[in-house]
């Protein structure tokens, strides 16, 4: 800002001052927080996807185990045992959300 600026030149120059300013602390945040909601959505999706190619596999794992114990009567054990896994697996993972909030 020179001294010997007129008053309409210092209040464009305040005018232009506040508009940058408030572009700044508005537009380039709300930026950032899209590419992070996108991250965010894109890393919780191929988490689920992971999460629950897991319980597949250890249900199809337990299906096919030789053990004897397992058939007739107690065919539905493997689905309980993959139901626990799992849960212990949302157990640690909400574990660790909660302890990142704090």
């Amino acid at each position: 800002m020179a001294p010997n600026q007129s008053p309409a030149e210092t209040f464009a120059d305040l005018k232009t001052l506040i508009v940058d300013y408030a572009k700044q602390e508005t537009i380039d945040p709300l930026r950032n927080l899209g590419r992070d909601l996108g991250f965010g959505i894109g890393g919780a999706l191929l988490l689920g996807l992971g999460v629950m190619l897991l319980g597949l596999a250890l249900l199809r794992g337990l299906q096919h185990a030789e053990v004897s114990w397992m058939t007739g009567n107690l065919s539905f054990l493997p689905y309980v045992f993959t139901i626990l896994g799992l849960g212990v697996v949302i157990a640690l993972l909400v574990s660790r959300i909660s302890r990142g909030a704090r």
